[in-house]
């Protein structure tokens, strides 16, 4: 038989060697590409394991680090389109008196055309030739004069009012102008981050399931130090937010981000604070880590987009993430940039 099968290499073979090795290339290939899939889907061989909890909690953090930014910047910008609407109702109050100052004047002067129109203007060559005496020459040109003064002061008066109203029209399209644009931008970030928010609010549900929680809130007394003043009603405040669910842009009373949570504590104690990390910044004075003391702001990353706010213990109270909750956390979780004292 091997004889046999030696001899009929020599005849012109119906299917050449070299074909049949053409189609077993890419069917072992299939066959290794399946092996591969079902060591995959049978969790053994070299495929790798599962993200723990640890691993999407990092990549959770990396994705907020990106997100928590422009949510500030939002709280920036919607303040001052606020800000900008107050401004033109301020304007458009004061539009309409303007306008009926202008067309008063503008009446005025249309009166005083067609009464110069019928009788004619008097002129100082008729003063001369129908004045009697030199007095009355002169009072009959200081009449003149005077007329004229007046009529000059009124047309004067009419061109202020008009370019007034022309510069606070100006100002108020341009405002308008300005909020329409800043409309148009703010829906689309509320868009993109609504879509980033249900992307963290998904991992979220992978790590810890659907009650979005991640473990004991307040795993210690908060506040940790009893402080009495505004500082520890702020901080006693902020404890009794713990639970609250974070929401982007929200200030209370039913959610928080960070910025609101902590303008909310200090709303309790008689402080206002602004609605944005680095106006909160700028609206309080520096203090040492070694003089921390409950209510003090802590604020995180080289361009402040997270605050917390601290409870004593090296404990803060803050509102982290989308999906979570306000809580607890120690202070060195996250790189700190300084430290704020309001009031």
């Amino acid at each position: 038989m091997a004889e046999g099968k030696g001899s009929l290499q020599h005849v012109p073979p119906r299917r050449p060697r070299h074909s049949t090795a053409t189609l077993a290339t890419p069917a072992r290939a299939v066959i290794a590409f399946l092996a591969a899939v079902a060591i995959l889907l049978s969790g053994t061989g070299t495929a790798q394991a599962e993200p723990t909890p640890a691993e999407l909690e990092q990549q959770i953090d990396e994705m907020w680090n990106q997100l928590e930014p422009t949510i500030e910047q939002y709280n920036q910008v919607h303040s001052q389109l606020k800000e900008n609407q107050a401004k033109a109702a301020a304007l458009q109050q004061q539009l309409q008196p303007l306008q009926d100052q202008v067309e008063a004047a503008m009446g005025k002067i249309g009166e005083i055309a067609a009464r110069q129109y019928k009788v004619g203007r008097v002129t100082t060559m008729q003063v001369l030739l129908s004045g009697s005496t030199p007095t009355d020459m002169l009072d009959q040109l200081a009449m003149v004069n005077a007329i004229a003064r007046n009529e000059h002061a009124q047309i004067a008066g009419v061109a202020a009012a008009r370019d007034k109203l022309a510069s606070d029209k100006q100002t108020l399209d341009g405002l308008i102008a300005q909020q329409s644009v800043q409309d148009a931008d703010l829906a689309a970030k509320k868009t993109q981050i609504e879509g980033k928010v249900a992307d963290l609010q998904k991992l979220r549900q992978q790590v810890y399931g659907s009650s979005g929680a991640t473990g004991t809130l307040k795993p210690v007394a908060c506040p940790v130090d009893y402080l009495g003043g505004a500082g520890g009603t702020a901080a006693k405040k902020a404890c009794e937010l713990i639970g609250k669910p974070y929401v982007w842009g929200a200030t209370g009373p039913k959610s928080y981000d960070c910025s609101g949570l902590t303008l909310a504590a200090w709303a309790a104690a008689g402080v206002t604070l602004r609605h944005y990390t680095k106006w909160q910044w700028d609206d309080a004075k520096a203090v040492s880590r070694a003089d921390l003391r409950p209510g003090d702001l802590v604020f995180f990353y080289s361009d402040l987009h997270h605050v917390g706010m601290y409870v004593g213990g090296g404990w803060m109270v803050h509102a982290p993430t989308s999906g979570d909750y306000v809580r607890m956390a120690k202070l060195d979780g996250r790189p700190i940039a300084g430290y704020r004292r309001p009031g």
